[in-house]
């Protein structure tokens, strides 16, 4: 094998490819990035493939050939020297056992791992439609922070993908609050459906990594057909595929209110800010109180023998005043999260779910995002 590539592009190959990585290999030959450059179907190609059984990344970008072959080689020691390596093409070249990379006065030489061991990816399911790469990893981000860190719940640590014809909706929830956003895309059929639920972390990475090309290809595998059991990304010259996790989402529509008693609007970067300031007071798992009344939110925390913040902002309320209490952190989440300068706080009573939202551009539009918070019972 020999070839000649930009070290930039190596570089960032190797860096995407390698995050697929397991940090602790259940075999030895997972921790190898797998190295293809040229061959039949690609001459003038190199294709760098992870695998760890659940997720599979693989990357092809532009090299000069002069001699097509493969090599498995570390991939943690590759992502850390193609970093690293000095601004001038990068010689890679086999030689026996070893592979060695050349860039400016730089020369690694590196052993290689047993190419015939290395498992087989898996083959993408077919393509189900695209989406804006953009939008895809705003609206994921939007998603992905209401999931569960918990594995032995594994059916909370994953975002569910409901598709229906031309509307994806994203949902994911640790059962103290629920995140719902729809977005459009462009299915291969308009009669297109389908439900799967996505590891939260991997869909996340996926996302934010696939936006160097315009669109994200979706792809799901059908009942009993090819990639069954499986979902796969494609952008830019990137491909990723992930397993699904089993198990039966809750029913989140049924969370979402249908009707409020009253609705506040606070200007969302000061809102921030002030809930920021005032729960540096919280303790561990100590709420921040909002007491909305009209014209106004004062925020607190803190209790009588403890330290105790207080602020006021301005605010516009629709319906009674109202004290409710939530996690500061869970709060903040939200708020950054809506992509709006207003936020909407919607609610039913103290004790019962609260839904924040953006602003909607048109008065009467539903909202896109919705972001479901529990709060935090008051004590006396």
């Amino acid at each position: 094998m020999k070839f000649r590539i930009d070290r930039d592009a190596l570089a960032d190959a190797v860096a995407w490819t390698a995050r697929t990585l397991p940090v602790r290999p259940p075999v030895p030959v997972l921790a190898g990035m797998h190295i293809v450059a040229g061959g039949e179907e690609n001459s003038d190609r190199l294709k760098l493939s992870a695998f760890d059984y659940e997720v599979s990344a693989q990357v092809t970008t532009d090299i000069d050939v002069e001699e097509a072959g493969t090599a498995l080689v570390s991939g943690r020691l590759l992502a850390e020297i193609s970093r690293s390596l000095p601004p001038h093409p990068v010689e890679v070249t086999t030689d026996g056992a070893k592979v060695m990379l050349r860039c400016g006065s730089a020369k690694f030489t590196l052993l290689t791992m047993p190419v015939e061991d290395y498992p087989t990816l898996p083959e993408m399911p077919p393509a189900a439609g695209s989406v804006g790469s953009d939008e895809f990893a705003a609206a994921v981000s939007q998603v992905a922070i209401a999931a569960g860190k918990d594995d032995t719940i594994p059916m909370l640590t994953g975002v569910r993908v409901e598709i229906e014809g031309e509307t994806v909706t994203l949902a994911s929830t640790d059962r103290y609050r629920l995140a719902v956003r729809e977005l459009h895309w462009k299915p291969e059929r308009p009669d297109f459906s389908a439900v799967a639920l996505v590891p939260a972390k991997t869909l996340a990475d996926t996302a934010k990594s696939l936006t160097a090309g315009a669109e994200v290809s979706i792809a799901l595998g059908g009942a009993g057909g090819s990639g069954e059991g499986m979902i796969g990304f494609e952008g830019g010259g990137r491909r990723t595929t992930s397993r699904l996790l089993d198990g039966d989402f809750v029913k989140y529509r049924s969370l979402l209110p249908s009707e409020y008693a009253g609705l506040a609007e606070v200007q969302t970067a000061p809102f921030i800010e002030a809930v920021k300031r005032v729960s540096l007071v919280a303790e561990r798992n100590t709420p921040v109180r909002l007491s909305f009344s009209q014209g106004e939110v004062v925020l607190e925390a803190g209790t009588g023998d403890e330290a105790q913040a207080v602020e006021a902002l301005e605010a516009s309320l629709e319906g009674e005043d109202i004290d409710i209490a939530f996690n500061p952190q869970f709060l903040l989440d939200g708020l950054s999260a809506i992509g709006s300068d207003v936020a909407r706080l919607s609610f039913t009573t103290p004790t019962k779910p609260a839904v924040l939202t953006g602003k909607p551009p048109q008065e009467g539009e539903d909202p896109n995002y919705r972001y479901l918070i529990m709060p935090v019972r008051l004590s006396g």
